[in-house]
C-alpha cells in the first residue's frame, strides 16, 4: 500500500513538474505589429432624394444595399491612420413622385405626379464603384473593438438603371434616358464603435444632365444615403 501511495505521489509531482516546464516553454501568441483593418464592407441605407423639382416628395420604398472590398494601408507607425482603396457594388431604389417617360419622338418626359393615382413610381440603379477612404481608428494590434471615423470619396459607373411607373392599365419601363449621367461621384462618411457604424453618402453630381420638367423646372436629382455599415476583417 505504501509503495502504491509513493507511486501516485511521484506521478503527481512529475505531472506538476511537466506542467511547469510546459508553461515556461510555450510562448504566448505573437502580436501582429503589421495588422490591417476592415477589409470587407456591407451596408444598408435609406435613400433620400434631394434637389428635386417643387412638389416632388418621397413615396414608396427608397433604400439601398452595398458591399465590397477595401485594401487597408496604414500610413503611421501606430497604424491607426490609414488610406484604403477598393471596389464594390451598390444597388439602390428611389421611390418618389417624379415621373420619367418619353414621347413618341423618343424625347424624355420629366413630370411631377400631382393629383395622379398610381401604384408605383421608382428609379433604380446598379453601380460598380471604387471607394477611397482616409481612416482614423483607436485600434491596437491586440484590440478588435475600437472607435473609427472614415471619410471618403466614391467614383462609380451605373451599368444598369430603370425608371418604373405603374397604374391601372398602364405600365411604363424606361431603360434609355439620354439625360442620365452614368458617372457617379459621392462623398462618404462612416463613424462608430465595433460592429455597428453610422454611414452617410451624398451625391456630388446629379443623376441627370440638362434635364427639365414639362413645366420648365430644372431636375437636379441627387441623393443622401444614411444607414448602417458593417466592416469585416
Amino acid at each position: 500500500m505504501q509503495k502504491v501511495f509513493k507511486f501516485y505521489i511521484g506521478l503527481l509531482l512529475g505531472f506538476v513538474s511537466f506542467c511547469g516546464i510546459a508553461q515556461d516553454t510555450i510562448r504566448p501568441a505573437a502580436v501582429d505589429s503589421l495588422y490591417r483593418e476592415d477589409q470587407f464592407y456591407v451596408g444598408v441605407t435609406y435613400n433620400l432624394p434631394l434637389s428635386l423639382p417643387s412638389g416632388t416628395n418621397v413615396r414608396g420604398l427608397s433604400g439601398g444595399f452595398q458591399l465590397g472590398f477595401l485594401r487597408d494601408m496604414p500610413i503611421n507607425k501606430q497604424r491607426n491612420i490609414a488610406i484604403a482603396i477598393g471596389a464594390g457594388i451598390s444597388i439602390d431604389q428611389y421611390g418618389q413622385n417624379l415621373f420619367i417617360g418619353e414621347t413618341a419622338n423618343d424625347e424624355t418626359i420629366f413630370r411631377v405626379l400631382n393629383n395622379v393615382d398610381y401604384t408605383r413610381n421608382r428609379f433604380n440603379t446598379a453601380i460598380v464603384e471604387a471607394p477611397i477612404e482616409f481612416r482614423w481608428r483607436s485600434s491596437t494590434p491586440s484590440s478588435y473593438k475600437f472607435w473609427r471615423v472614415y471619410a471618403g470619396f466614391r467614383v462609380g459607373y451605373a451599368y444598369w438603371y430603370k425608371a418604373t411607373f405603374k397604374q391601372t392599365g398602364n405600365n411604363v419601363n424606361q431603360t434609355k434616358i439620354p439625360e442620365f449621367d452614368p458617372l457617379r461621384m459621392a462623398a462618404t462618411l462612416s463613424l462608430g464603435y465595433n460592429t455597428f457604424n453610422f454611414f452617410a453618402s451624398y451625391s456630388i453630381n446629379p443623376f441627370f444632365k440638362d434635364a427639365v420638367t414639362v413645366d420648365g423646372e430644372k431636375v437636379d436629382f441627387r441623393t443622401l444615403k444614411v444607414g448602417l455599415m458593417f466592416y469585416i476583417l
